[in-house]
């Protein structure tokens, strides 16, 4: 492992419990043994231990999108989103919903299609957005340039990622390094996970142009393997936290350091086995089946699909400090994608449209969350 990524990067790994797939009732979390919860009571934490977190819904972003799944913020505060299954970007300036352009080549499935995106840490410099999505043979990421308000010629950087109908993973975040960081997924074939040379089941640090990020180690596309679906990725500083789905019984969130192994196929949720590394919370299936991450004052905010809610857990230094509260359960349908705003509050998309919920008027929307302690 290169010293520059020993020193640069810590990342966390979160076991969250939840289902095989992403098709939701309160939950009693488990954390792992190697990962103890502080001296918080069961409260979860922010800036000051024992101070409990307190979200509201502050109003509709955005209203009649179609399976909303990926989201990133521009400089100019507007934001860019996709549409899985449409292969759209859109564009949000205040409540105005604007299509940019369509992705070519993206080839939806039941969890397939048009997923993350990201936005150039150097833009408008370099004015290019990166996206996630699934051909007819692979999950690939491209580059496309964007200006003007439109999406231009997209450029495949990466090809290769296993795809399937399911285990598509699909998130990708830029982290303070300056370099990509994608979650994949086993593309339901599992001995992905374990396979060094295959970038299913893993999470990806890459350049801008597609090439192993320098200090990888052993050279690899890849820092952590042995995941079954990788879901979320959010920062905290340096250190990284990543949500995935479980099989039938826990889904993750794990605290994952480079060069680890998260254990699937062997092990889902706390198994505690030699070599591989636990997560530092779970939920059971019916409580989360988790997507997009966050972090914000001091908590990793967890978007939940089957369990329909919003989990809260606090977190320091890769560590879980509290337990897991959920919010808005049940009140909004399954939640795919939470961001922090540049206003410091939380935008938070349903997935209500996606073929395994219950369509309700005005869906898929976008909410805006505020956080206070």
């Amino acid at each position: 492992m290169g010293k520059g990524l020993r020193a640069g990067l810590l990342v966390a790994s979160v076991a969250l419990v939840g289902g095989c797939s992403d098709a939701g009732g309160d939950v009693q979390p488990s954390v792992s043994t190697s990962s103890p919860a502080g001296p918080t009571g069961g409260q979860p934490s922010s800036t000051a231990p024992g101070r409990p977190v307190q979200l509201a819904a502050a109003g509709v972003v955005a209203s009649g999108l179609e399976v909303p799944w990926g989201l990133a913020f521009l400089p100019d505060k507007s934001a860019l989103v996709t549409e899985r299954d449409s292969g759209k970007v859109k564009r949000i300036v205040g409540n105005q919903v604007t299509e940019v352009g369509t992705v070519p080549d993206v080839d939806p499935s039941s969890e397939g299609g048009l997923l993350g995106i990201a936005v150039d840490p150097q833009y408008p410099t370099r004015p290019f957005v990166y996206v996630y999505y699934s051909s007819s043979d692979d999950n690939r990421i491209a580059r496309l340039n964007y200006t003007d308000g439109k999406l231009g010629d997209a450029t495949v950087i990466l090809e290769g990622i296993p795809q399937a109908a399911v285990h598509n993973g699909g998130r990708i975040k830029f982290g303070p390094d300056g370099f990509l960081y994608v979650g994949t997924g086993d593309g339901a074939d599992r001995p992905n996970s374990q396979n060094d040379d295959s970038l299913g089941g893993k999470v990806l640090r890459i350049t801008t142009d597609g090439k192993a990020a320098p200090g990888n180690p052993d050279g690899r596309m890849w820092i952590s393997k042995g995941h079954r679906n990788v879901q979320g990725l959010a920062f905290d500083g340096q250190q990284l936290y990543a949500a995935e789905f479980g099989q039938n019984t826990w889904d993750e969130l794990n605290a994952i350091t480079p060069g680890a192994n998260y254990g699937w196929p062997a092990a889902e949720g706390i198994s505690q086995l030699d070599g591989m590394v636990d997560p530092i919370a779970q939920w059971r299936t019916a409580d989360a089946s988790p997507s997009g991450i966050a972090f914000a004052q001091g908590n990793i905010f967890m978007a939940s699909l089957r369990g329909e809610r919003l989990w809260a857990t606090p977190v320091a230094n890769g560590k879980r400090t509290g337990e897991p509260v959920a919010f808005f359960t049940g009140q909004y349908g399954r939640l795919r994608t939470i961001e922090p705003a540049p206003d410091g509050s939380l935008w938070l998309t349903t997935s209500n449209t996606d073929g395994r919920g219950e369509t309700r008027p005005d869906d898929d929307k976008i909410l805006r969350i505020t956080v206070t302690n």
